[in-house]
């Protein structure tokens, strides 16, 4: 049974590793700061909260602790990205010229 669980604990936090790696890719390859907000946060909230479940598998006494911090995570991370993209936008960040949607704009015209 030990076995297993070093298995699956292995692959979780693999597949952890492998979307906060992803996450770091779309920092640098996307081409305007909301564009990388979006995959930074995404990828980085699901590669934690693999990684966590990983780490929560192969040492099975830490998962209140491991749980919890997932669930801040889970809150946290996407509100202040969020947070950041519409302070970004009032301040008139650019935006890059592929972007064809922009529904804060069209927010803050139909109030």
């Amino acid at each position: 049974m030990g076995a297993l669980r070093e298995i699956i604990g292995g692959f979780l936090l693999l597949g952890g590793a492998m979307f906060l790696f992803l996450g770091g890719l779309g920092l640098t390859r996307m081409p305007d700061l909301f564009d990388r907000i979006q995959a930074g946060t995404k990828a980085t909230t699901l590669g934690t909260i693999l990684s966590l479940a990983g780490i929560g598998v192969l040492q099975p006494a830490w998962w209140l602790k491991l749980a919890i911090i997932a669930i801040f995570v889970l809150f946290t991370n996407p509100l202040s990205s969020q947070v950041l993209a519409r302070a970004a936008h009032r301040i008139g960040t650019p935006r890059a010229s592929i972007t064809t949607v922009d529904r804060l704009a069209e927010d803050k015209e139909e109030a």
